[in-house]
């Protein structure tokens, strides 16, 4: 190994690699493959969260403002990580083959990790406790599928948590004009 691979597996841009490449392994199990995959095509443009939050309002007629603004924030979450995406133009992972087709060429930040942390946050305090094991299962599935390498899952776990922890006030304001 030369002096700039040594410094590579050294610096967070390797133990990147090195995470993404021992958890795309993971992919070779066909139960994995199959379940990375159906995450990643219903996480698209976070459908499944937006799908959850509109379900979670016809359900929960008292609280359907709040379910709404929720499902607000992820949606808002997710526009704002495309447009990171747009200014940062990191490149996805090259040195993995990618489990599924990505609609994008970019990978920072991941706007699955987005929209699911977003909708962990929001769901989760109207009590939707089975939402956020999920999107932490969604954040894993964009590295066994290849796509993304684990800092930008984690930034946009940040991102989307952030975002829903910001908009807190405006939804529990909004619950008491429900």
């Amino acid at each position: 190994m030369d002096h700039l691979d040594d410094m590579d597996h050294r610096s967070l841009r390797g133990l990147d690699r090195r995470i993404l490449s021992a958890l795309h392994v993971r992919g070779r199990d066909p139960r994995v493959a199959v379940a990375a995959r159906a995450l990643s095509r219903v996480g698209e443009h976070g459908a499944l969260w937006l799908a959850a939050g509109l379900a979670g309002a016809a359900v929960d007629g008292a609280r359907r403002g709040a379910w709404l603004r929720g499902t607000a924030l992820t949606a808002g979450a997710h526009l704002v990580s495309m447009g990171v995406k747009r200014v940062v133009r990191r490149p996805r992972p090259a040195h993995v083959e990618p489990l599924v087709r990505t609609i994008g060429r970019h990978s920072f930040p991941s706007s699955h990790a987005t929209s699911a942390a977003a909708a962990a946050v929001a769901y989760g305090a109207l009590g939707a406790y089975a939402i956020p094991p999920l999107a932490a299962a969604m954040c894993v599935s964009r590295l066994v599928v290849g796509v993304h390498y684990p800092s930008d899952v984690a930034a946009g776990a940040v991102l989307g948590a952030l975002t829903a922890c910001l908009g807190a006030g405006w939804m529990r304001r909004g619950h008491a004009d429900d």
